[in-house]
């Protein structure tokens, strides 16, 4: 996409600087569509009209910024939030080191609207994070503003300007109310009718536990019996359903609720007619709900007093506060307290003010639903929050008076609400349940005690920062024996990031030999030397299973590093001589001559990889891919003809340059290009680890002089095919084709090794390692949407059309069935891919039901609420399953970025 906004530049951008800027003009129609499809995602811009999202996606602008613009500037651009965050920051005086940071923009956020009328800036906006940006400049920007001013209110408006709220989704919900009621009186009548209850008769009934039954019973996008309750409570706030006492919670319990059509006597059931269309409505009413039912679950719960909350109620609104992004930086433990104090609150109306400037601080807010207007005296509108955004903490952790006034930008919008008391609260409990460990002045260990007891009854601490030894001393101090070798944590994953594995075996072999002193909350024994003895062998024994665990968790990695060859060697040494005087160590002998006999064995094997798969061949069994391998790698030069060279796997740049210039005797500065099917050009960095493994489904790597770039055009076979194998295709069984395409996922996912996510997110740059194989997972999924793209764009009768568009849905239900939830998604994605959903007369001739089955694939790719439709769709699944790999990076990706440090001040964060 990067390459798109920014076609016909070929030099790389770094992270802290504009970007280049590409013109417009030369982007293709096929640029446009993937654009578009970027954009489609971002909520805000879901409700434009399609002729205005082509429009933006022609003369817009992509880039990364630090700081957008100052305060009193006068604007060029206008600007939206693709992803990450931004500071407002407002100054009272002319000095900018002065500014306060009165709210934070995220994603979909739009800002810069005083283009309109050539008004200075009212603020500062700074980002916070490496942040995605839109830009529109002021001509274009006028025109779009003029041309689709009635669309456009929705994503900004003039000062205390609102938008206008639809009532689509109550239409649906009176809709949906009859055609749930009507879809029962077919398919359970006895489940409407006269109930009697302590001596009292409710007219035409339905109990609670039956319609959530009832309802579980009818369709998989229903995934828990809570889910159900969600979705007959969405229907009871809207009035379609009600409780026979007028209660505002649906509850699964042996309660009477009747229908809105049910409350008039000798209400007449619905013709053969009207239950024909609710059975044809039934399976998108359900899919709807399913939707909105979650909401509905959070909003009855937190219409609780927080003392009348239950504990499967806490854990709902936990994992909910788990994915808002405005408290991504808070600790586990404060938000399991923010779930017991949270308050729901919402407004009707829009021009609403929530609170005002100069007011006392009461509350802080995270917006739910809904968008609101930062509002400041003389200045106006400075900037608009939305879903997700959160304001008011500066006025309660200064303990001064509002800095602006929040003033609701459209009707019926929602917030979760942290009362001053609540807040100071809980900011005391963290301070009071924080120990820190001091040495010299200075912090080396920041513990946080766990509201939950460990099962021995226990106190248990997080470590919330420390320096790397420390943090060692900490988890062999509180290790648990019992736990299996094979068994990973936190530590034994993720020490790699702040620990190399170089000084992780020189402390633990220190540990082993010394027996550390404990840290704080554990006392060397004292007294008799068979106390002393006994302490010194559990440490060496923490250290021995410590050490195990870590061996079979990094497995075939450790043969590419010789100090922990070393180290193995050294401590197996160790052990045996300490074990004859020792008993108690003597069970870890074996377990030791294993290891260091296994991996001495595996350093001596090297693999020669003919080519990173295309999929062309199909070997009986995949192996993981290691740095050690080596690779025979086709570099190509800007005639077409190739060299072959023979390079390691984690290979760098510079190092495939240098043996490509070798090979060709050549004296010339060569650059390392990545050259995909398009033309589009990517200059490889020197520092690139594993380059091969980055290219694209149809790219080539070519190698030229600097004067040569221009002229490099892509091979005749990167065009892709001509023809589809639709003639073969169609005699394959759907259930076989999932079924081997689950088989070959699986494989290549098992050769994922848990630390290339690591490299992944933090940069096997920094690692010096290879993620090969979490690439070629990658590249398969690629790979399955393309081919689904490929297989439908070139097949020229609409009939057959029809005929692959079935198949794909079939197979894609059995690639879930199979749990393959990585190919299905690919699948749903090449099918929702604009080249595919635009042909409208296709999608016109497919049948009703398989229109459904795709509909309801295809909700499941729903991004609101990070995800939450994925995620209900995993928790339904029993593992083992193939995840969907790209929105677990994507997930990784936004929760980590070059901002959030891993080391300051020598403690690890």
């Amino acid at each position: 996409l990067l390459d798109i906004w920014n076609k016909a530049h070929t030099h790389t951008h770094t992270l802290t600087s504009p970007i280049s800027l590409c013109r417009p003009a030369e982007r293709s129609g096929e640029d446009v569509d993937i654009i578009l499809t970027r954009l489609k995602g971002v909520k805000a811009f879901q409700r434009f009209h399609p002729s205005l999202l082509l429009q933006i996606c022609s003369c817009a602008f992509y880039e990364y910024l630090e700081k957008v613009f100052r305060q009193g500037d006068i604007g060029t651009s206008w600007y939206a939030v693709l992803s990450g965050s931004l500071d407002v920051k407002v100054s009272e005086t002319a000095n900018h080191q002065d500014a306060v940071a009165i709210c934070t923009l995220g994603i979909g956020t739009a800002f810069g609207e005083s283009i309109l009328d050539n008004t200075p800036r009212h603020a500062t906006i700074v980002s916070r994070e490496t942040s995605e940006l839109l830009r529109i400049e002021q001509r274009e920007f006028k025109s779009l503003w003029e041309k689709y001013r009635q669309c456009m209110a929705g994503l900004l408006a003039p000062p205390y300007g609102a938008m206008e709220s639809g009532s689509n989704n109550d239409q649906k919900l009176q809709r949906g109310g009859k055609v749930m009621r009507n879809a029962i009186l077919s398919r359970a009548p006895h489940m409407i009718r006269d109930r009697k209850y302590h001596l009292k008769t409710y007219r035409q009934c339905c109990v609670g536990t039956e319609l959530v039954d009832w309802l579980v019973q009818q369709s998989t996008c229903v995934h828990t019996r809570s889910h159900a309750v969600g979705m007959w409570q969405a229907l009871l706030e809207e009035g379609v359903l009600n409780h026979v006492d007028q209660e505002l919670g649906f509850q699964d319990k042996y309660l009477f609720y009747r229908f809105l059509d049910d409350e008039e006597e000798d209400t007449p059931l619905p013709s053969e007619e009207e239950k024909r269309e609710s059975e044809e409505e039934l399976p998108e009413t359900i899919l709807f709900l399913a939707q909105i039912g979650p909401d509905a679950l959070l909003r009855m719960i937190l219409r609780k007093p927080p003392g009348q909350r239950t504990g499967d109620d806490l854990e709902i609104i936990y994992d909910e506060l788990l994915h808002i992004k405005a408290l991504s930086h808070l600790s586990n433990t404060v938000k399991r307290e923010l779930a017991s104090v949270l308050i729901f609150e919402s407004h009707a109306t829009a021009g609403t003010v929530l609170f005002n400037q100069g007011e006392e601080g009461t509350s802080w807010y995270i917006i739910q639903k809904g968008s609101v207007n930062v509002v400041i005296y003389g200045k106006g509108v400075v900037c608009t929050l939305h879903e997700g955004d959160d304001f008011g903490k500066l006025a309660l952790v200064t303990d001064s008076a509002r800095a602006a006034s929040i003033v609701l930008r459209e009707d019926n919008c929602h917030f979760l609400r942290v009362d001053k008391e609540d807040f100071n609260r809980i900011l005391r409990d963290v301070e009071a349940n924080t120990v820190r460990l001091k040495e010299h002045e200075q912090a080396v260990l920041v513990l946080e005690k766990s509201p939950r007891a460990s099962t021995l009854g226990n106190i248990k601490y997080t470590v919330m920062s420390g320096t790397p030894e420390k943090i060692l001393d900490h988890f062999l101090e509180t290790m648990r024996m019992d736990t299996h070798h094979a068994d990973p944590d936190d530590f034994v994953l993720m020490h790699c990031v702040f620990m190399p594995n170089s000084q992780f075996c020189q402390l633990l072999m220190l540990c082993y030999i010394f027996n550390p002193v404990c840290t704080y909350h554990a006392v060397a024994p004292p007294g008799s030397e068979q106390e002393r003895l006994e302490y010194a062998v559990t440490s060496k024994r923490r250290v021995l299973n410590l050490a195990l665990r870590w061996a079979a968790v990094h497995a075939h990695h450790l043969q590419e590093e010789q100090a922990a060859l070393t180290f193995l060697e050294e401590l197996y040494g160790s052990v045996s001589s300490d074990s004859r005087i020792l008993r108690a160590l003597k069970d870890f002998v074996p377990d030791l001559e294993k290891v260091v006999k296994l991996h001495i064995d595996m350093k001596s094997q090297k693999v020669l990889l003919r080519e990173f798969s295309n999929g062309d061949e199909r070997l009986a069994k995949k192996q993981p891919i290691r740095n050690c391998d080596e690779i025979l790698l086709k570099v190509y030069c800007s005639d077409h003809t190739y060299t072959t060279i023979r390079v390691a796997v984690a290979a760098t740049g510079r190092e495939v340059t240098s043996a490509v210039a070798d090979k060709l005797a050549s004296n010339d500065d060569l650059l390392l290009v990545h050259l995909s099917s398009a033309g589009e050009k990517q200059m490889l960095k020197p520092n690139d680890v594993s380059v091969f493994s980055t290219l694209s489904i149809n790219g080539r790597m070519f190698a030229c002089p600097r004067d040569q770039l221009n002229a490099l055009t892509p091979l005749p076979d990167q065009e892709g095919p001509s023809a589809g194998s639709m003639s073969s295709f169609e005699l394959m069984s759907s259930k076989d084709l999932a079924y081997q395409m689950t088989l070959y996922d699986w494989e290549l996912f098992s050769c994922v090794h848990e630390h290339e996510l690591l490299y992944h997110t933090f940069g096997r740059q920094s690692f010096r390692r290879t993620t090969a194989n979490l690439d070629l997972f990658l590249r398969r999924f690629n790979q399955v949407q393309l081919w689904v793209v490929t297989e439908v764009c070139l097949c020229g009768q609409l009939s057959k059309r029809v005929q692959l568009l079935k198949k794909f849905i079939k197979i894609a239900a059995h690639c879930r069935e199979f749990k393959n939830l990585n190919s299905f998604f690919a699948i749903i994605m090449g099918m929702s891919n604009p080249a595919v959903s635009r042909l409208t007369q296709t999608w016109e001739k497919l049948p009703s039901k398989f229109k459904k089955f795709y509909a309801e694939f295809e909700s499941m790719m729903d991004p609101s609420r990070n995800h939450r439709a994925y995620r209900l769709t995993v928790t339904k699944i029993e593992p083992p399953i193939i995840p969907f790999m790209p929105l677990l990076l994507k997930a990784d990706d936004s929760k980590h970025h070059p901002g959030s440090e891993t080391l300051q001040e020598s403690a690890v964060q």
